[in-house]
């Protein structure tokens, strides 16, 4: 079995549109949440989410072709063009064994619903664009990277929700472990600040409504937490073999020691309970690192803000670490850059990886009031970041339909 490393990563974030902004945002506590700008939210339940920023497509892609993608594509082509740029891959890869592996819960959610809006709005007549289904199509990003880029390796897209691009990451891990391919471009894109998303997630009463103050209203851990707050954007991360690394004199930003697979088998959107299926995903992560959980350092938590979630995660760290629990560092990043559904992973796995390589534990921010529930003798690293010695770092990530998803990430020597 051939190890696998990370050579290259690139984002675009609610808190940054690269990689530098993002981390040192994320170091700083800054909050992603603003007020809606795609569309008028005001007579929806939770008027803000945490967008992107400051960002023109046309700085990136050519117009025309910029304009027959969907957004979650822009943010997959931009990310991948960071990340592969990262690590100085053109020209220094085999074609044919570089694969692109991609992670989204939903696709082109903003395109499919303004070409239905539009038809609906009419008198009937069907005036649908050519570029519709291409637009919205889960698996297009990848194909967009792939035939950017000409990487004629193994290239499909994984949907498990929330835990989409840490699926893809986890597929591409196992791939070059087995030497299906030298080199794969992973990660994951969303783009769901639409009416839709934020009508239906508001339904399902799964958003904060913190609209007095929405910059603290992502509050992981915290007594009066009352949901997520709706995030967009991309992520993306080089893995290679070890041996095609060396071979090309590649950077190392952290090696993927090993990851997990589990379902909870329990509800559509709740999390179990007792936490069963994060206890098995994480002791599944751990026996394929061959790592002791005393070997963890820090814990990028899936951390929604939910009344739930949050406890069932915190109960599952406790049966799988047991004191050890005490001595982790424990964070969650969409305190700062809300929940970016299927793209979470891999804006998460670029928190985690440079943690490690920077020995900094990005905070849990927004934390005002303890919450009985929950154990505050954990150190959930709250408000403020915090220096350690990180060797090994695990980010979790969870989806609706119980689908769980653990990586994790180790300093390369």
């Amino acid at each position: 079995m051939k190890r696998v490393v990370v050579t290259g990563i690139g984002a675009i974030t609610p808190i940054g549109n690269n990689v530098s902004e993002y981390w040192e945002s994320l170091c700083n506590g800054v909050s992603g949440a603003n007020l809606i700008t795609r569309f008028d939210a005001e007579k929806f339940k939770t008027k803000f989410a945490c967008e992107v920023k400051n960002f023109d497509v046309t700085n990136f892609i050519d117009r025309k072709e910029a304009r027959r993608m969907d957004p979650y594509a822009h943010y997959a082509i931009v990310s991948a063009d960071e990340a592969i740029k990262d690590a100085g891959l053109e020209g220094n890869c085999n074609l044919d064994r570089t694969g692109v592996i991609w992670g989204s819960g939903i696709g082109g959610l903003i395109t499919f619903f303004k070409e239905c809006f539009d038809f609906a709005k009419g008198d009937g007549t069907p005036r649908f664009s050519p570029f519709f289904i291409p637009m919205m199509i889960s698996d297009i990003a990848g194909g967009h990277i792939s035939i950017k880029y000409g990487f004629r390796g193994p290239n499909f897209t994984t949907t498990s929700a929330c835990a989409s691009s840490n699926n893809a990451l986890f597929d591409a891990y196992l791939y070059l472990k087995n030497g299906i391919a030298d080199v794969i471009v992973t990660g994951g894109s969303e783009a769901s600040v639409n009416e839709a998303a934020m009508g239906g997630f508001n339904s399902m009463k799964a958003l904060s409504e913190r609209n007095d103050d929405f910059s603290t209203a992502s509050r992981p851990f915290d007594k009066d937490r009352d949901g997520f707050v709706l995030g967009e954007g991309g992520a993306c991360l080089v893995l290679e073999t070890l041996d095609h690394a060396l071979a090309r004199g590649a950077k190392i930003y952290a090696e993927i020691a090993g990851g997990g697979l589990s379902a909870d088998a329990y509800h559509i959107s709740a999390p179990h309970p007792e936490g069963i299926g994060v206890i098995n995903v994480m002791n599944n992560a751990l026996n394929d690192a061959g790592l002791k959980p005393e070997n963890i350092d820090y814990i990028n938590v899936h951390g929604t803000s939910t009344p739930l979630g949050d406890i069932a995660e915190t109960i599952a760290i406790k049966k799988v670490f047991g004191e050890h629990a005490y001595k982790l560092n424990i964070s969650s990043t969409k305190s700062m850059t809300g929940h970016l559904l299927g793209g979470a992973g891999g804006v998460e796995a670029i928190a985690s990886l440079l943690a490690v390589k920077n020995d900094i534990v990005p905070p849990t921010i927004n934390h005002f009031t303890d919450d009985p529930e929950i154990d505050n003798k954990l150190n959930f690293t709250f408000n403020k970041a915090q220096k350690r010695t990180i060797n090994v770092a695990l980010s979790n990530t969870f989806g609706f339909g119980g689908h769980n998803v653990s990586m994790i990430f180790k300093k390369y020597l």
